[in-house]
């Protein structure tokens, strides 16, 4: 008896082959991104945040504008000092 020719030695040669790479759809398609509205308003807040961190705890320029005010005899006066005690009562009570 023989046995004549039944198919490939090697059961796995036909898996082995390599396939042919898809082509894209098109050519003239451009990448592009889209961004949610939360996802912009958490980057300028961290913008923000970032800019406050860096930014000099004393504002110099406030410092001076107050010793100029506070030197000149003229600016502390009774309205000032009520508006002053409104606003520290105001801060302190939360009225």
């Amino acid at each position: 008896m023989t046995i004549d020719k039944l198919g490939s030695i090697n059961p796995l040669q036909h898996y082995n082959r390599p396939e042919k790479a898809a082509k894209p759809a098109s050519k003239n398609e451009h990448d592009s991104i889209s961004v949610s509205n939360e996802a912009r308003t958490m980057s300028e807040l961290y913008k923000v945040a970032e800019m406050v961190k860096n930014a000099e705890d004393i504002r110099l320029d406030k410092v001076e504008e107050a010793k100029r005010k506070l030197e000149d005899p003229s600016y502390i006066n009774n309205a000032v000092i009520n508006v002053v005690a409104d606003k520290i009562m105001g801060d302190v009570f939360k009225i």
